[in-house]
């Protein structure tokens, strides 16, 4: 069993910055792939960010130069820095990790439960 809990959400002014965690525990031998996706209200799931294992980022354009993704393969967590947001940021945000739970398994795609950022002054 992998169990994912998100922390970090909260309401910010216009401008200001918030940093999200998650937290994977369980039975895990190798995150391959984590994610940050977003959802606003009334809108369809997006994706926001990537980073493999490896350390390599990708960003949705609408983020880029403003949200960093990272990770701790040791710590098996993933964290998503945002600056200068702004009220069109505000979503629920999940992460998504692609966990291999042995050297065999093929990898288990498990999400977070999801946690509301805010941005309005």
């Amino acid at each position: 069993q992998v169990q994912l809990v998100e922390s970090g959400g909260g309401l910010v002014q216009p401008g200001g910055s918030l940093r999200l965690s998650c937290a994977a525990s369980g039975s895990i031998f190798k995150i391959n792939t984590m994610y940050w996706y977003r959802q606003a209200p009334g809108k369809e799931r997006e994706w926001v960010a990537t980073v493999t294992s490896g350390g390599d980022t990708n960003y949705a354009d609408s983020v880029k130069g403003r949200f960093t993704i990272s990770n701790d393969n040791a710590k098996n967590t993933v964290d998503l820095q945002m600056n200068s947001l702004r009220p069109e940021d505000t979503a629920v945000y999940y992460c998504r990790l692609k966990i291999m739970t042995t050297p065999a398994a093929h990898p288990l795609d498990t999400w977070g439960q999801g946690t509301l950022v805010t941005v309005s002054s």
